[in-house]
């Protein structure tokens, strides 16, 4: 016998349909396997798709997450797509997702009914720099960084290259099977900062993707990584723009709070909009 899971298609880092990071949902998972989670992963071919369970601890739900390959611990826009997917009916202001890192908290800002902004408290990441600098930059096919190249991780590696402009960062026709021997399963995040603004792109190598239309779970460690090396004041909001390139512009609002001595939390925010629901008979 097979049973119905419906699911919403959400896409985040945007208020304007057919743009951001598409995200599937499936809201109510229970009684799903694994094997299965993985194949409508496939199935979605989104850069993510999650799955909602209910609570195992402190949380209000509990969230799985799969890439079209495997699944992740946490990722950042299916953290916020999936709040804005099932907090609605809820009329929460605030969601704890529980994630193979922990709970997550998510604020949920409200025009009347509808939810207009959210802005989740994402894990605290670690640093450590990045051992074939050059190999990267020859895969980028850049001759530099303006800052040290590091590995920030919160559940999801980064590593983080500064170029010296957003007509540099647009123009990036990076060699992938080069960037795939350097980097593996980390994200390749290739940025430039104007006017106090960020421009980003994100090159994944093993999800099948390529690039990322938007990362929130590289915005929150890129506002660390700008904050220790002195372009952003701790606390301070930086907005960063990403996936112009492929089509789905996206932005990101992205803050560090503490020091280089203690971080005291990373938030990463934006908007989100629902564009489509549907169901799978499994």
């Amino acid at each position: 016998m097979s049973t119905t899971y419906r699911f919403l298609i959400v896409d985040v880092f945007t208020d304007t349909p057919f743009s951001g990071n598409q995200l599937a949902v499936f809201t109510n998972a229970t009684g799903m396997t694994d094997a299965q989670m993985q194949a409508l992963a496939r199935e979605m071919n989104f850069s993510e798709t999650t799955f909602v369970l209910p609570a195992e601890g402190e949380g209000d739900v509990r969230m799985r997450i799969f890439t079209p390959a495997r699944e992740l611990p946490f990722a950042g826009h299916p953290t916020l797509g999936t709040a804005f997917a099932i907090a609605g009916p809820l009329q929460s202001t605030l969601l704890r997702l529980e994630t193979g890192m922990g709970v997550v908290p998510v604020l949920l800002e409200r025009e009347g009914a509808k939810i207009v902004f959210g802005s989740m408290q994402q894990p605290v990441p670690t640093v450590r720099p990045f051992d074939d600098t050059d190999e990267l930059l020859a895969g980028l096919g850049v001759s530099a960084s303006r800052l040290p190249v590091e590995v920030y991780d919160n559940g999801v590696r980064h590593i983080y290259v500064m170029l010296e402009s957003f007509a540099q960062v647009a123009g990036l026709s990076p060699d992938f099977a080069r960037l795939e021997a350097v980097a593996g399963e980390m994200g390749v995040n290739c940025f430039a900062m104007e006017d106090g603004r960020v421009k980003t792109r994100m090159f994944f190598t093993d999800i099948g993707m390529g690039e990322d239309a938007a990362t929130g779970s590289a915005a929150g460690p890129l506002a660390v990584h700008l904050a220790r090396h002195g372009l952003l004041e701790w606390g301070a909001e930086v907005v960063i723009s990403q996936g112009a390139e492929i089509g789905r512009p996206s932005t990101l609002y992205a803050r560090a709070d503490g020091s280089a001595e203690k971080i005291d939390g990373v938030s990463v925010g934006g908007c989100a909009v629902v564009v489509a629901k549907g169901e799978f008979q499994v």
